[in-house]
């Protein structure tokens, strides 16, 4: 096939056309032997959830229209998403308990690896779950902060303090009147578990019902204390130049790459790549020195906080290796193809897992423990650099790479707004009113091979700026657009609308802010309640002039990450529908009634252009609704009109 039909990306095209000139397989390839795919699956109307099945549902009404315990297409359709919805919560969440018991450890373990770098954040942080900070050491508050993070988790009495911290007042009624206000983030999941076990529940509603409950566990739950907790512990990231695409290897040095969703490994093999003995070690070996780069959302943890350049997003894991300068694949959670495992034996590169969740055929497994950090950071990189010598040939990198800015934050986009003295959303919320800014649209999530390759999301990205729409991004999404050059304060001039040019030109910043990985969409969640409680647009999110989309997505944490944002009051269009199009009463449910409950409601689109349009349309509707959509002539004040006005 065309690489260009495959991938947009220039880089990874000529890596695909590497591939099959090897006759080495790929994702894409993969797809292929799968064609066609199953029918039933893509309608979300088959059920293995008992021995009695499989059981599926006639899409065309001449077969089947129950499965043998009576169970409808609704039924199955609702049991099999909400399944994905915890899948998807269980894992962005569980990475917020790993970063939880590593802040337990370096708080109570003076000799620990990890020291808290954000005092501020902590402080800011721990008095928004009502713990007592003024005239308090770091080690105390931080002692408390740990106790209430981790009861978070398994709580069995009460509510998501965080869901009740961060969210506006309006938004937590809605969810306190329709019932699904989150409790504790593993009761959730297994609720949902339970709840659409054999012989349980059946009504849809009723099913989508505890998935919203559960998708918010996740979203003002465990991402956010990932988030939170990282940035305390990290360092809160704050913009940073960084390099993008599979141009960033180097052939003269030792190549680790950094790949899956984790910082706490990662964050310390950056720092022990930089000891003088190591990087004299690598000379040594004939490298001029030792290079980290990244892959998906560790990368990202890695940009945000170290300006680590990026080699790809998640379709380019595969054509990292295929340079044949890469030392080691040093792999955490998600996101991870096992194809690594046979791709790494056809080269020189060393596989390595390190979770003891994660572990792959044909990959060596160092196990990390938090107490042992710097120690197997070291380890791993001698394996890389004595494994530099190894290589078969000179490699072949493509000499494609971009720069960006990453490192935008819920609180220092008030600093680039406002300044020192005068920090604030007013600035947006103004431009907004005025309508030199139209609204905000989130486009974030994976890649999918059944696409091309990046081309929904820059597509996308840049419909929206040209209409004058600021564009937050996370994940693989931010990364495409990095690589497209979108993350380039001149980007601006060139890509958007002359509102949207003129407030980037002022204030300093792209038109597309990286803000973080997947789990960091959470920061979305907390700008847009910062842009509430700035006021002027509303009580609620879902007043706001903004949208969200996921046009590549692929995972299941893209389910629960795009359900939280509908629970949120969020207008969010995906590329691939939801597995739900052979239930019709659920499908209308969610695409057009879920409204009326909650605010937000789903859209599938897979024309990346026509998806753009439907937010820009969405995002007028609300500024219709707002009163702010009123031309307005532009007063040039005399005197008599400066005296009129007041300073708060």
């Amino acid at each position: 096939m065309d690489p260009k039909k495959r991938s947009s990306d220039k880089a990874a095209q000529e890596m695909i056309k590497q591939m099959a000139e090897a006759g080495i397989e790929n994702a894409w390839d993969r797809l292929e032997q799968q064609e066609p795919q199953c029918g039933f699956g893509k309608l979300g109307i088959c059920c293995r959830n008992c021995t009695m099945g499989p059981c599926r549902i006639d899409p065309f009404g001449d077969g089947p229209q129950a499965g043998v315990c009576g169970a409808t297409a609704d039924t199955i359709a609702a049991r099999n998403l909400v399944r994905m919805v915890a899948g998807g919560a269980a894992a962005h969440s569980d990475h917020g308990r790993d970063i939880a018991h590593t802040f337990k450890m370096a708080v109570e373990n003076e000799s620990c690896d990890y020291t808290i770098k954000d005092e501020l954040k902590l402080r800011e942080v721990a008095a928004r779950y009502g713990i007592k900070v003024e005239g308090r050491d770091t080690k105390e508050i931080a002692s408390d902060l740990s106790d209430a993070v981790m009861a978070e988790f398994g709580k069995q009495e009460g509510t998501l303090v965080s869901a009740a911290a961060y969210p506006p007042p309006a938004r937590q009624k809605v969810w306190k009147e329709f019932g699904i206000t989150p409790r504790s983030i593993d009761r959730e999941i297994v609720e949902i578990m339970h709840r659409t076990h054999i012989g349980v529940g059946s009504d849809y509603k009723n099913l989508v019902k505890q998935g919203l409950r559960a998708c918010l566990s996740d979203g003002w739950g465990g991402s956010l204390i990932a988030t939170e907790l990282s940035d305390i512990l990290f360092g809160s990231p704050w913009p940073i130049q960084f390099g993008a695409n599979l141009g960033v290897l180097d052939a003269e040095q030792v190549n680790i790459i950094v790949h899956g969703h984790e910082p706490t490994l990662s964050d310390i093999v950056v720092a022990v790549s930089q000891e003088p003995e190591l990087v004299k070690m690598a000379k040594d070996n004939g490298a001029k020195g030792i290079n980290i780069a990244g892959m998906c959302c560790t990368a990202i943890e890695m940009l945000m906080r170290h300006g680590i350049p990026v080699a790809g997003n998640f379709l380019q894991q595969e054509l990292a290796v295929m340079t044949g300068v890469v030392e080691v694949m040093l792999v955490d959670v998600q996101c991870i193809m096992p194809a690594l495992g046979s791709l790494s034996g056809c080269f020189h590169t060393r596989l390595i897992t390190t979770s003891p969740k994660c572990k792959i055929a044909g990959a060596e497994h160092i196990e990390f423990h938090e107490d042992k950090a710097v120690e197997t950071a070291r380890e791993i990189v001698k394996i890389a650099i004595e494994n530099f010598a190894n290589r078969k040939g000179k490699g072949n990198i493509p000499k494609v790479k971009e720069r960006g800015i990453a490192g935008f934050t819920t609180e220092n986009i008030s600093y680039h707004l406002g300044g020192r003295f005068r920090a604030s959303y007013r600035p947006l919320n103004d431009n907004i009113i005025n309508g030199r800014v139209r609204g905000a649209a989130g486009v974030v999530g994976c890649n999918n091979p059944k696409q091309v390759h990046d081309y929904g999301h820059i597509a996308m990205i840049k419909e929206l700026i040209k209409n004058d729409v600021l564009v937050v991004s996370t994940g693989c999404s931010a990364i495409a657009a990095a690589k497209a050059g979108l993350m380039r304060p001149e980007a601006a001039a060139k890509y958007c609308g002359k509102g949207l040019a003129e407030v980037c030109e002022t204030v300093g910043i792209p038109p597309v802010l990286h803000v973080g990985s997947c789990v960091d969409n959470s920061r979305i969640l907390t700008i847009l309640a910062n842009i509430v409680a700035e006021g002027g647009l509303g009580d609620d999110i879902s007043d706001l002039p903004v949208a969200g989309a996921a046009p590549e997505w692929m995972s299941e944490k893209a389910v629960s990450i795009g359900m939280y944002f509908v629970a949120s009051g969020v207008y969010t269009v995906i590329g691939e529908p939801l597995p739900v199009l052979g239930a019709p009463n659920l499908t209308r449910y969610l695409t057009d009634e879920i409204e009326k409950d909650i605010g937000g409601k789903w859209a599938f689109e897979r024309d990346p252009i026509k998806a753009a349009r439907m937010m820009i349309e969405h995002i007028e509707k609300k500024r219709d609704a707002l009163g702010i959509n009123v031309e307005k002539e532009r007063k040039l004040y005399d005197m008599a009109d400066r005296r009129t006005l007041t300073i708060e």
